[in-house]
């Protein structure tokens, strides 16, 4: 057994100020898969879930689903993560574009393809977060929020 963790410490592992939750993100699933992790807990949000589905809907993650635990006061998002005969991640790169500073869009006209379509760009448009091909697809721009190859 350890030693008995402090108030500050218990109250700082899931009440982290992140001033970017999607890059914080990307870096937690970059950051597994380098580790070789099966499963990957994170915060929840809407546009979170919406970039997992992306993510399982293209291949690059097996499953995810939310959950609420007793003693965790926000929803987690629970990534199961995929890899190529059991040891080479499917997630090669993540690359976030849009940043809080800098808010990147794209026209309908200007998506940007991905390592020549083997990679995702995903947008936030009007009609919700899609990759560049679906936005392409309906005709829509909006702001690039990152790339998965």
């Amino acid at each position: 057994m350890g030693r008995e963790r402090t108030a500050a410490e218990e109250t700082n592992e899931h009440h982290m100020n992140v001033t970017d939750p999607i890059a914080d993100m990307l870096t937690r699933i970059r950051n597994a898969s380098v580790a070789r992790h099966r499963e990957l807990s994170l915060p929840s949000s809407r546009v979170k879930r919406e970039i997992a589905r992306i993510l399982a809907d293209e291949g690059f993650i097996d499953s995810y689903e939310t959950r609420r635990e007793a003693e965790v006061v926000q929803e987690q998002l629970v990534l199961r993560l995929k890899y190529v005969e059991g040891r080479t991640p499917v997630v090669t790169g993540l690359k976030r574009i849009s940043k809080p500073g800098l808010r990147v869009y794209a026209r309908k006209t200007e998506i940007p393809r991905v390592l020549g379509g083997l990679g995702v760009a995903i947008l936030s448009t009007s009609h919700g977060i899609m990759t560049g091909n679906e936005a392409r697809k309906q005709n829509l721009g909006g702001e690039v929020l990152c790339y998965v190859w």
